[in-house]
């Protein structure tokens, strides 16, 4: 059966649309299908590391994003209401990056980065409105089912590449597990515009805070902060995102004579999961279709468009020739630094800020103090929680 198009993508996020990007511009006809109608713009991933922006300078899109966004120079850990706290200096990575910061940037506004570049590639179409339902591989291609305004159609390709997340249709298509966990809790991620940094003395535009009985964090984009509150157990989520108790919540970081103005408000649960495999035959998994992590040290958007930009290489150079075992090398480089860096990291993360025992917390925080105050154990610090030995050792694996 000839193919329509060398590659189908499900789902249109970051990760589907850089995949396309990528594959476009190394030759690759490429088809996106996105179940949505169209880029949403909720509240979703906000941080992007240093390496990622290195990856997007060359395809001309660092530069439109940093200008969306706010270069954070700095993060922290920090005790509430006493203030004291670790500050990690990302200037110490000055030498081995050419953006030693992390950006604090929508995600959505890369994605039209992505979507207005991908317009202009005579290679590459994109699909709102249609989801990938189903699909069979044989030896030489993927038959898939994709269901639109139109209806539903048959189509073929190549190989089929799933980006369309948690609930992938793609991976559960192959049969893979998603081994891992769901932690008990329920978090509320909440935006205002109310001004703590003028408030809050020292405070970073990425902290993560300690407060009597539990934590939160606050991290800044252009024009909002967003608060990540950990709920009270004895309380419903459904309650707590009413607006009196949502109210109450903030109070407890900045008390005001007013209520809070709370633009946007969420409840999400937090996951550490990973598939065996990243591909199976003419099929692949990127993104969080394939690992989910807790978005404690905003590792989860990075890692998928990390997986990005493995994948597109492995299928340009299959479509240059390579064997097909080119996607064995995309799973060996790239699964290991989920399930042994990214999950891992991410998962010490949250539990270091879910500890609740005062003696803990300072002991916690002293050892913070002393990783900032030495600079070769904060470059070595910062080199893994920035996303960069992750990636170079990955670029080792052969």
């Amino acid at each position: 059966m000839a193919a329509d198009v060398e590659v189908m993508i499900s789902g249109g996020g970051p990760v589907g649309l850089m995949t396309a990007l990528l594959l476009a511009r190394g030759g690759v006809g490429t088809l996106v299908c996105e179940a949505e109608a169209g880029i949403a713009e909720d509240l979703r991933a906000s941080t992007f590391h240093p390496p990622t922006l290195d990856l997007l300078a060359p395809l001309g899109l660092a530069a439109p994003l940093v200008a969306q966004g706010l270069a954070c120079p700095h993060w922290q850990v920090r005790m509430h209401p006493g203030g004291e706290r670790a500050v990690f200096d990302l200037g110490a990575l000055a030498g081995e990056t050419a953006h030693p910061y992390r950006l604090q940037c929508e995600q959505w506004k890369l994605s039209r980065l992505l979507l207005e570049a991908l317009a202009s590639e005579p290679n590459a179409s994109v699909r709102f409105g249609t989801r990938v339902a189903g699909f069979s591989q044989d030896e030489d291609g993927v038959t898939a089912e994709i269901v639109g305004p139109a209806g539903c159609e048959s189509f073929r390709a190549r190989f089929l590449v799933g980006c369309d997340g948690a609930r992938s249709v793609v991976r559960q298509g192959l049969g893979l597990p998603f081994e891992g966990q769901t932690y008990p809790e329920t978090t509320l991620l909440a935006t205002t515009t109310f001004p703590f940094e003028s408030h809050l003395e020292g405070l970073s535009n990425v902290s993560y805070c300690w407060k009597p009985g539990g934590n939160f964090s606050l991290l800044k984009v252009p024009g909002r902060w967003r608060v990540s509150i950990y709920p009270r157990e004895e309380l419903s989520v459904e309650e707590q995102l009413a607006p009196d108790h949502l109210d109450a919540s903030l109070q407890e970081i900045v008390p005001r004579a007013m209520r809070y103005e709370v633009m946007e408000a969420r409840p999400y649960r937090v996951h550490q999961r990973i598939v065996p495999r990243y591909a199976v035959g003419r099929v692949a998994l990127a993104g969080d279709a394939a690992h989910l992590n807790s978005p404690a040290g905003g590792m989860g958007l990075n890692g998928g468009l990390h997986d990005a930009f493995e994948l597109a290489a492995a299928l340009i150079e299959i479509a240059r020739g390579a064997d097909r075992g080119r996607l064995d090398l995309y799973d060996r480089r790239r699964r290991p630094v989920a399930a042994e860096q990214i999950l891992v990291q991410s998962d010490r993360n949250r539990a270091r800020m879910r500890e609740k025992d005062p003696d803990k917390r300072r002991e916690a925080l002293a050892e913070l103090q002393a990783i900032t105050r030495d600079p070769a154990r904060l470059k070595a610090h910062l080199m893994r929680s920035s996303m960069i030995e992750g990636l170079r050792q990955a670029a080792l694996v052969s």
